[in-house]
């Protein structure tokens, strides 16, 4: 939940700090949220690298430009990290990161 106790939906993206692996260095970056509990956010990180691997997120929905889901970069924020909510992804691009997510975590049955 954000300072206002505004509760964070799957697929929204948000602007968030964020500590990088490589580093101990921590950045503002978009991410998509893939659920909150308890005020531990699960989000994938976005990259406007083209080409990285991942679910592609264009203009024309809502992102500063177009950019790719790393569906490979998860990881658990606190909701204080989060500073806004950009926008929200639609179902059709929730449906691809679940698929996506599904896929890799099949080996898990």
């Amino acid at each position: 939940m954000m300072k206002n106790g505004k509760m964070f939906k799957s697929g929204d993206v948000v602007l968030a700090r964020i500590q990088f692996t490589d580093t101990h260095e921590i950045k503002t970056r978009p991410a998509v949220v893939l659920f909150e509990e308890f005020g531990n956010v699960v989000v994938a990180g976005i990259t406007s690298n083209p080409k990285m691997k991942g679910i592609p997120i264009t203009t024309k929905e809502g992102a500063v430009k177009d950019s790719i889901i790393k569906l490979n970069y998860i990881f658990t924020i606190s909701s204080v990290m989060i500073s806004k909510i950009l926008f929200q992804l639609s179902s059709e691009k929730k449906h691809k990161i679940f698929k996506g997510l599904s896929d890799r975590l099949d080996g898990l049955k």
